[in-house]
């Protein structure tokens, strides 16, 4: 029997259309397979594409499976905004879930309401891995086009994160984003040697009243040679900021806003809310908004 299967294409980390970071979303996702859950993934051709299915133990609401064209991957922020974007907008939706996937559970809830409601995601703190050596270094820096006089002194290049890891570049302000030619052979080879599946470049804006950080992501042994715009990267920045002790809190918690996507033509918008319990990171929030931008229907 043939089966009507309902598609979101959605904006996630913005209020407006064409912008931020897109994604697919499919609803009532238990009748695929997984095979044809990555044939839709392919055909809709995003970063990733969120599939939504009904939970199958106590500790969690919702469950969620990712693909990307090529591969499921465990967890994806910008897919996890869309998806419940989506689910919000349907009356009896609850404000508060817990979503199950291969990456593990993580928390969500609805903040606000009407077109400036956003979706937060609270996850575990990230773990914060080992810093390259001088040759890994220079090897990413060439990779990048990125002189070495163009890096925040007070920012080792470090990976951070336990199965999406990320390469930690901070860079003096937002200048030298504009002027970086990755060579993505280059960077995919690299990935393969020093253990981090993408380069999360930033340099912090400390004058800008509405952020502070801006920043570019390549992840080429993914399959993306450029993400318009990454709530989890930022989820990483935070925990990494804080350790440093560039972000710190007031009272238990510590906030700030980066944006990305610029050089894509699709800026973005994440807000990220570090917990505290004394000095230590006990939980990273990330949050945006997202808008919808066609519904339709495939028929399998």
């Amino acid at each position: 029997m043939r089966r009507k299967i309902q598609v979101h294409q959605v904006d996630a980390f913005t209020h407006q259309p064409f912008t931020g970071n897109p994604a697919g979303v499919v609803l009532n996702a238990d009748v695929l397979a997984e095979a044809q859950m990555l044939a839709i993934a392919r055909e809709l051709n995003n970063s990733e594409t969120a599939f939504i299915l009904a939970p199958d133990a106590d500790d969690h609401t919702v469950r969620a499976r990712f693909f990307t064209p090529h591969s499921e991957v465990g967890f994806v922020g910008h897919a996890t905004v869309a998806a419940h974007y989506v689910l919000s907008r349907r009356h009896d939706a609850p404000r508060r879930q817990r979503q199950k996937s291969k990456g593990g559970i993580v928390d969500i809830e609805v903040r606000g309401t009407g077109a400036e409601r956003a979706i937060a995601i609270r996850r575990e703190p990230p773990q914060l891995g080992r810093e390259l050596n001088a040759r890994e270094r220079l090897a990413v820096l060439d990779a990048l086009a990125l002189a070495s006089e163009s890096l925040d002194t007070r920012i080792p290049l470090r990976i951070v994160g336990a199965t999406g890891t990320r390469l930690m570049i901070g860079v003096r302000g937002p200048e030298p984003l504009k002027h970086l030619k990755p060579d993505m052979q280059r960077l995919t080879t690299l990935s393969a040697q020093i253990g981090a599946a993408g380069y999360f470049v930033f340099g912090l804006t400390p004058d800008e009243p509405d952020h502070l950080s801006e920043s570019r992501m390549f992840c080429p042994a993914l399959g993306i040679l450029e993400d318009p715009v990454s709530g989890n990267a930022h989820g990483l920045l935070g925990a990494y900021l804080a350790s440093l002790g560039i972000l710190r809190p007031t009272g238990e918690r510590a906030r700030f806003t980066g944006v990305q996507g610029h050089s894509m033509h699709r800026p973005g918008r994440v807000e990220v809310e570090l917990e505290f319990v004394g000095e230590d990171v006990s939980g990273v929030w990330i949050s945006g908004q997202a808008v919808s931008i066609f519904e339709t229907e495939i028929e399998l």
